[in-house]
């Protein structure tokens, strides 16, 4: 294939029709700007789990089982703090914030529901207003009100589950409890929509029912909905970036002029690609926050070897026209391989089971080739431009000497990987081959993790960050965290599972169907004399039997085998159970009867993994098709996706990247062996970054379950530039001459690369979001194991390439020295 036809034609433009090419890319980034307005947000690890059948499970739950015209809720969580909050000063306090709460009409409040209305009703049972509760508890005294405790403790098992884990009976007491106000939401809002979704409605909610709560005898805290940091994450991130870039550009480049260009050219590619999500209308979500520190570090990777080779012809005598041609001849090719091993490898995410992790693998892989066209195509077209204008204007040169050189201090450090290619190369890699090895086998114990938590900010932010700017300065701490902390400390945390059973309920076995699944159920259950606790038709049924004698007689009578669940003619106990002032089968019986909903109580201390295999226990005792779900079935369904996704995407990514290598080393130098040296580096990185994941205690999660393609992708990078810029120098010198010059040329830009793209993703650890700093500085980490394998390994690879696929027979001392005295001494034992 005659590529070089291709690379003229560039060449050509770039030195023939340079000021057409900027102003052809600078229309182009006119166009993508026209994007940007389009572009949509999305948070919340909903975005994540959306695709699980459990998900998909709860979806179909709200729909089956809510009635058709009922107005969407919301829910602000209310959490009351005293030495005893079930005292009366306590109870007073909770029922007066009720009372405010359901009389403020901007609240929209449907219903406050709390332990202190349950003691209120157990004082005076005839009680049904707030008024009423209150003047109940005003009028009991502490011994009446201790009482009434202790019956609710005793009667209701909702009551037990909203006191803190210190509840003591005896004494009626306890530190906390929580309640829940259920808002109606306004016109056109949206459902919830299960973990991790939720609208927030009414929008002051929290800050008015502060205003409004009374606590004289307590402290009563709202939280309402969970804060979205991507927003100030983004403002956080991308500045610090913008600076840390700038400051390893000066040092880089030390020229002003060329400072500028690298930072129009990053702020074309950050246009272009943002410009591309919205017009193709790919939501910006969380993850996509790491798109732009990696193209920002790429791109400032190929305009620090672009300019850092052009300064090196030029300092070796050429003028502008065919330094710039020397220079595109080789990183065109150089970035093309880069760019192609790197987009294949973000591509590989496509095939994860999380949407957005596929839309980051499809958003990063189209950055990637805009950063190739802008910094392979226009950054050279306007170098060029610039410096011949130098030439006619006294526009100043502040340098132009490229980085590293074979005198300086960088130069000799750079050059030690040479020396050892040189002294020892196959026991050096020996050693690494041992070394890859342990740690290999080391890191086969990473471990994969997927919660809530990894969505939410810190309770407390750092304190330096409050020292920024007011518009970027995050809040010094977010409620909702910390009462989340506390709620998980101090309170049993029961979960629900959600057993979605689809089947004709109207068949008489339907309702023993169900009791039976809930017989005997498994430990991490909740039970009630042996039967599963639960809410189902089955508990609505018992509930209506039990205060009214004419329905009961109507179970009776359809209760073949006397257990009092009725197995025949079920349709008409439904019509019975459904009629008007009474119960509401709407969440629990599908609409036409063709599917049903339970709800059963579960430990919320068990492991999620536990919990899920006994539900599905559960769920196969159903004859008809039952679908557990919920909160916990959901992140256990995710969390066992995370690691086959990180592995899909590796090995995707390793063959991909692979075979593209082969294929371009042999279109190129007819040498496809040459990608096998590529890619020792790559494995050792991949295996150091891994190992030290177990070591930090760092698991793989649905953010940084891409972190291994992109390892791959950008450490191919640093591999590319070594190979690609010895094979290069090898075609006119011998082996350890090309060696040299290829480590301390392409090494000094190598060495601003790395540190550029260390730091300026390194930010990412300023990220409100946990998961999204640790995965900052994974990519960072990774991006440092590719400098110094591709630096100091990569040399002795490529002597080692040299020795066994040439026939040049580069000599290897300490093997040869071996294989002499080997060879001396055998005729000398012959003789004897």
């Amino acid at each position: 294939m005659d590529y070089q036809r291709l690379i003229d034609r560039i060449d050509d433009a770039i030195v023939n029709r340079s000021k057409t090419v900027i102003v052809a890319f600078l229309l182009v980034t006119v166009l993508f700007v026209g994007g940007l307005g389009s572009i949509t947000t999305e948070s919340g690890q909903e975005q994540f789990i959306e695709d699980l059948p459990s998900f998909q499970a709860v979806e179909e739950i709200e729909e089956d089982f809510s009635p058709t015209f009922t107005e969407e809720t919301t829910s602000t969580t209310l959490v009351q703090e005293s030495n005893n909050v079930l005292a009366k000063p306590a109870l007073i306090d909770m029922l007066k914030t009720r009372q405010r709460i359901l009389t403020t009409g901007e609240l929209r409040a449907d219903s406050v529901s709390t332990p202190a209305e349950t003691v209120a009703t157990k004082l005076d049972p005839s009680a049904t207003t707030p008024e009423e509760h209150l003047r109940a508890v005003e009028r009991a005294t502490p011994t009446e009100i201790d009482a009434a405790v202790r019956e609710a403790a005793d009667e209701e098992a909702s009551f037990t589950n909203r006191v803190s884990d210190d509840f003591n009976r005896r004494t009626a007491s306890a530190s906390a409890i929580r309640g829940t106000v259920t808002h109606i939401a306004g016109p056109g809002e949206e459902p919830s929509g299960g973990p991790g979704g939720g609208v927030d409605f009414p929008p002051d909610r929290v800050d008015r029912i502060n205003s409004i709560a009374h606590d004289e005898g307590s402290n009563i805290w709202v939280q309402g909905t969970p804060p979205d940091t991507t927003g100030t994450t983004t403002g956080l991130v991308l500045p610090a970036a913008l600076l840390l870039i700038v400051i390893f550009l000066a040092v880089a480049y030390r020229d002003p002029v060329d400072i500028g260009i690298g930072l129009l050219a990053i702020v074309m590619t950050l246009v272009w690609t943002f410009g591309f999500i919205g017009l193709v209308g790919i939501p910006f979500a969380v993850l996509l926050i790491a798109v732009p520190p990696i193209l920002i570090a790429i791109g400032i990777d190929f305009g620090i070897h672009s300019i850092n080779r052009y300064r090196e012809e030029r300092v070796r005598g050429l003028g502008i026209t065919d330094a710039m041609v020397r220079t595109t001849d080789q990183m065109t090719v150089a970035f093309a391989i880069v760019a192609g091993t790197s987009a294949i490898g973000f591509l590989s995410n496509t095939a994860s089971a999380f949407p957005p992790t596929r839309d980051f693998g499809i958003v990063a892989a189209s950055g990637i080739v805009f950063t190739f066209l802008i910094f392979g195509v226009f950054v050279p077209a306007t170098k060029i431009t610039v410096d011949r204008a130098r030439e006619r204007y006294p526009i100043p040169t502040v340098s132009n000497t490229p980085l590293g050189s074979e005198s300086s201090p960088l130069g000799q450090l750079l050059s030690v990987g040479v020396t050892v290619s040189k002294r020892g190369p196959l026991v050096f890699l020996v050693l690494v081959a041992v070394a890859t090895g342990g740690a290999g086998m080391y890191a086969t114990g990473v471990d994969t993790g997927f919660s809530p938590d990894d969505f939410q900010p810190s309770e407390e932010t750092p304190a330096y960050l409050q020292s920024l700017p007011e518009p970027i300065r995050p809040p010094e701490g977010f409620e909702y965290v910390r009462i989340n902390n506390y709620l998980d400390e101090n309170f049993q945390q029961d979960d629900q599972v959600l057993m979605y059973i689809e089947g004709p309920m109207t068949e008489d076995s339907a309702l023993e169907e169900i009791h039976r699944a809930g017989r005997s159920p498994p430990p991490t259950f909740r039970t009630d004399r042996r039967q599963a606790e639960s809410q189902s038709i089955i508990t609505q049924l018992q509930s209506r039997a039990e205060r009214d004698p004419e329905f009961r007689a109507l179970v009776d009578r359809h209760d073949v085998d006397g257990d009092g669940i009725p197995d025949r003619n079920l349709p008409q106990v439904y019509d019975a159970l459904a009629e008007p002032a009474d119960s509401d089968l709407s969440n629990v019986l599908g609409e036409e009867r063709g599917s049903a909903q339970v709800i059963y109580t579960v430990d919320g201390e068990a492991d999620d993994e536990v919990v899920t295999e006994d539900a599905y226990e559960v769920a196969d005792r159903f004859r008809a098709e039952a679908q557990p779900t919920g909160s916990v079935i959901i992140f256990e369904e995710a969390l066992s996706l995370v690691l086959d996704s990180v592995i899909d995407t590796l090995v995707l990514t390793l063959i991909g990247a692979s075979g593209f290598l082969v294929f371009a080393y042999w279109v190129l130098e007819g040498r496809p062996s040459l990608a096998l040296v590529n890619i020792v580096p790559i494995v050792v990185t991949v295996v150091a970054l891994v190992a030290s994941m177990r070591a930090l205690g760092i698991a793989f999660n649905a953010i940084n379950g891409t972190i291994l393609a992109i390892a791959i992708g950008i450490g191919i990078d640093y591999a590319v530039h070594v190979v690609h810029r010895f094979i290069d120098e090898y075609h006119e010198r011998d082996l350890y001459p090309a060696l040299q010059r290829t480590v301390v040329g392409t090494g000094g830009a190598l060495t601003g690369s790395m540190l550029t793209t260390v730091f300026g993703i390194g930010v990412l650890v300023l990220a409100l979001n946990p998961a999204l700093g640790v995965f900052g500085s994974l990519i960072s980490l990774s991006v440092l194991y590719a400098y110094l394998s591709s630096v100091f390994l990569l040399p002795s690879v490529i002597v080692l390439w040299e020795r066994l696929a040439t026939d040049e027979g580069t000599p290897l001392p300490l093997v040869d020295a071996l294989i002499g005295a080997v060879t001396r001494r055998r005729p000398s034992a012959a003789g004897e």
